[in-house]
């Protein structure tokens, strides 16, 4: 079994839920990646019995900074039946209420190119006296975000053994929805890879992630994310805050309409272009790659002009923006 690296008063209970789910014929990473988000809250807010409270409810239920509705509501609904387990056993926890999806009219930033050569700029050139690592490992953990439109706990979830140094592919194991895929690295980006792995890899176990933290645990989504906000105040991009961005996120939405214009460039027809990003991105079907291909359209209006009628008649009138 995989080490699950939780660490707070209630971790033996986490590790006997999954198990159970395991053996209920339920796949373990849909549950633990928000187990660990739901161990490091207890950490943070310093549990030291196995009790959760109304007050502790109401912190982890409410929406952090930059966190998408989706993002939200599968965290607080999946580990809602955490709880409902543990109050089945006689510990003393308040169940949390069900947080409703909301859909919004959110619209993600489109990194300019200027701003990508700035942000990466940051990035290459920044150094910790914390974690020496991170002076090696965010160059390629960011270009992954960006160059193949990854999400980012499926790239913290890169183990050693996923990665195909020779080929250049990397295998997707803690993927949204279970769907695990693979993704191409281009030559430079394979390159860097293996630089990186020539620095690394020798001190990891084919089990342990390529991207750790100074004591060489799992990095979190959250400290990504706070150094985020540092490249873009390195980079002099403005982050407008109030979950207008830009966000780590938009880094896959930037991918993704430059995929499908390069694409569409390159002379591929939309019914072929639409299927190979869908499936590239980990999407179950292709109505999920709707609003990135909108999105798209919105930006470069002869796209639109060219596919208009297609996107019609395949998402039909109700899906417009």
């Amino acid at each position: 079994m995989r080490k699950r690296e939780l660490k707070s008063v209630f971790s033996i209970e986490m590790n006997q839920y999954l198990d159970y789910m395991v053996a209920s014929g339920h796949k373990e990473i849909s549950y633990l990646n928000y187990l660990r988000q739901f161990d490091r809250f207890c950490v943070k807010h310093k549990l030291l019995q196995p009790v959760f409270t109304r007050q502790h409810a109401v912190e982890w239920i409410e929406r952090k900074q930059n966190e998408a509705s989706t993002t939200h509501y599968a965290r607080i609904n999946r580990v809602k039946h955490f709880l409902l387990y543990l109050s089945l056993r006689g510990y003393s926890v308040f169940v949390t209420r069900d947080v409703n999806f909301r859909q919004t009219d959110f619209q993600p930033h489109i990194y300019s190119e200027d701003e990508i050569a700035q942000y990466f700029h940051a990035v290459d050139t920044y150094e910790s006296s914390r974690n020496r690592k991170d002076a090696i490992q965010f160059p390629i953990l960011f270009r992954l975000l960006y160059c193949c439109g990854t999400r980012i706990n499926e790239t913290l979830g890169i183990r050693k053994q996923d990665v195909d140094l020779e080929d250049g592919i990397i295998r997707l194991f803690e993927t949204k929805n279970d769907c695990e895929r693979y993704i191409v690295l281009s030559d430079e980006l394979a390159a860097m890879m293996r630089q990186y792995a020539e620095k690394c890899f020798y001190l990891l176990d084919d089990k342990e992630y390529i991207f750790t933290t100074s004591n060489g645990g799992r990095l979190s989504g959250d400290v990504i994310y706070d150094y985020h906000r540092l490249f873009l105040q390195k980079a002099g991009i403005p982050y407008l805050g109030g979950g207008k961005g830009p966000r780590l996120h938009d880094w896959r939405h930037t991918f993704s309409v430059h995929s499908f214009k390069q694409m569409i460039d390159a002379g591929l027809d939309m019914y072929v272009a639409l299927p190979i990003l869908s499936t590239y991105l980990g999407h179950k079907t292709i109505y999920a790659t709707e609003r990135y291909v909108r999105l798209t359209m919105s930006l470069y209006p002869y796209i639109e002009e060219r596919f208009k009628d297609k996107m019609d008649k395949v998402f039909g009138e109700a899906g417009k923006p």
